[in-house]
């Protein structure tokens, strides 16, 4: 005696699609193409901007570019920004490392300049 329950069958189904059904599966009347309602918002980002972009008619190619050129652009932003701001940090480092030099190496002839410049400037100003 066999236990074991029916394998299921391939179907083709009247719009020509195949499906995997047991005998209790099979509907006894097919009414046709079921409406899937699908939240895109319920999708990764990329699939989400690809659907919208294919609903609106453009292409696949664009598409395509989009989806790999956006992660690329923002990767290239983010590096020049870290460059940009590796160097704001190294100019600061050594702004501040030629500011403590000239500060503890000053003579006090350089601090007697720097008095007289202030009163040359208050006097005209």
């Amino acid at each position: 005696m066999n236990h074991l329950p029916e394998p299921a069958r391939v179907v083709q189904l009247p719009d020509g699609r195949n499906v995997y059904v047991t005998p209790d599966q099979l509907p006894a009347t097919y009414a046709g193409p079921q409406v899937v309602h699908q939240h895109i918002h319920q999708a990764a980002p990329d699939k989400t901007v690809q659907r919208i972009a294919l609903g609106s008619g453009v292409g696949a190619g664009a598409v395509a570019a989009g989806v790999y050129f956006g992660p690329l652009l923002v990767a290239a932003l983010t590096s020049i920004a870290a460059s940009f701001a590796f160097l704001a940090f190294l100019a600061l480092v050594l702004g501040w490392g030629v500011h403590t030099v000239v500060k503890s190496v000053g003579s006090p002839e350089g601090a007697a300049a720097v008095k007289n410049v202030r009163k040359a400037r208050r006097k005209r100003g």
